[in-house]
């Protein structure tokens, strides 16, 4: 059996390009006892393997040479655990691979009753456990409150404006271009759609917020980050869990002065998903039935074939996909 990878060539300096990685074939090893092999169906692409590939996460890295990680929707395909049977769907931290091998533990049932398996790695996944998280265990949002929301319809954004709109709160994207705005409003439910490539940013939000915004849940980083506190009605909350414009180097977020949060009394809350993994079971149970029932709408962005991983996330961090990133291997 062969196992087709995708390998870090080199080291991303700014913007990633496809030659920064390479594919590999070779042949997968004989299963180790008490292990179970997987065959995998969907990958996840996500901005946080910027810096994991730049060799500054916070949690991982990867040399060159390596497989690059990411998490799967997969299908067992050789097992002896009777808890996990051949066949068996399962959300596990495949890597950019075709075939991997798991301990039982490191292994997850999909939620029950999806039938769109893709969606436990966008709104029913990480980005969905983070938005949950951040909107809903720190920001508390409710009905009255406006937020705002960058990277609108992306994976975390995606989720993030629908759990706003079903908590009765008004709710502000911003994206780049028309198509997106549309889809930010259309399909997700935005009460709002800033288009950041049209128009000066500040302008556009003072004019459908004209009394200020309850919570910003920062997902990019500078400029929007400062221009976000500056707009920030009294007693706002703000969560930062993303920097996207630093992890392609382009900018180092410095935020804004202390002085303004100071003058907002603003609440700011810093953001990292792993610490709300024992949220994930509830996330799951909760919402799961909101989606299967049309009232929490998916967005992503698929791409054919483990070859198109490279492209796929080059378009994500330049800003060209449409949606949540996933590969159907």
């Amino acid at each position: 059996m062969n196992n087709t990878r995708v390998l870090l060539a080199k080291r991303p300096e700014g913007l990633p390009s496809p030659d920064c990685f390479i594919l590999h074939e070779s042949r997968a090893p004989s299963l180790a006892p008490g292990t179970v092999r997987c065959k995998t169906d969907f990958l996840s692409i996500d901005p946080y393997m910027r810096s994991v590939i730049g060799g500054n996460h916070m949690g991982q890295t990867v040399e060159v040479g390596g497989v690059i990680p990411g998490e799967a929707v997969a299908t067992i395909i050789e097992s002896d655990n009777s808890d996990w049977p051949v066949g068996l769907q399962v959300r596990c931290k495949t890597g950019w691979q075709s075939i991997s091998d798991h301990q039982t533990a490191e292994l997850s049932r999909i939620p029950q009753g999806l039938t769109q398996p893709s969606l436990a790695l966008s709104i029913l996944g990480m980005p969905g456990l983070t938005a949950f998280a951040g909107l809903t265990s720190l920001a508390k949002v409710g009905a009255g409150d406006t937020i705002l929301i960058p990277a609108a319809i992306g994976g975390v954004g995606a989720m993030a404006g629908q759990l706003c709109r079903l908590a009765g709160a008004k709710t502000i994207g911003i994206s780049s271009g028309p198509d997106k705005c549309k889809i930010a409003t259309h399909k997700l439910g935005y009460t709002h759609c800033i288009d950041r490539l049209h128009g000066d940013i500040a302008e556009q939000l003072q004019a459908v917020a004209p009394e200020g915004i309850d919570v910003y849940f920062d997902l990019v980083g500078d400029p929007i980050l400062t221009i976000a506190a500056q707009q920030l009605a009294l007693n706002g909350r703000v969560i930062l869990c993303g920097l996207i414009q630093d992890y392609n180097g382009q900018i180092k977020t410095m935020g804004p002065p202390p002085g303004l949060w100071i003058g907002k009394r603003a609440t700011v809350m810093g953001l990292v998903v792993y610490d709300f993994e024992h949220q994930r079971e509830a996330f799951e149970r909760g919402y799961t039935p909101l989606v299967e029932q049309g009232l929490i709408q998916g967005n992503e962005s698929i791409y054919q074939g483990l070859a198109q991983a490279p492209q796929a996330f080059c378009d994500m961090m330049n800003g060209a996909a449409l949606g949540k990133v996933i590969i159907a291997v």
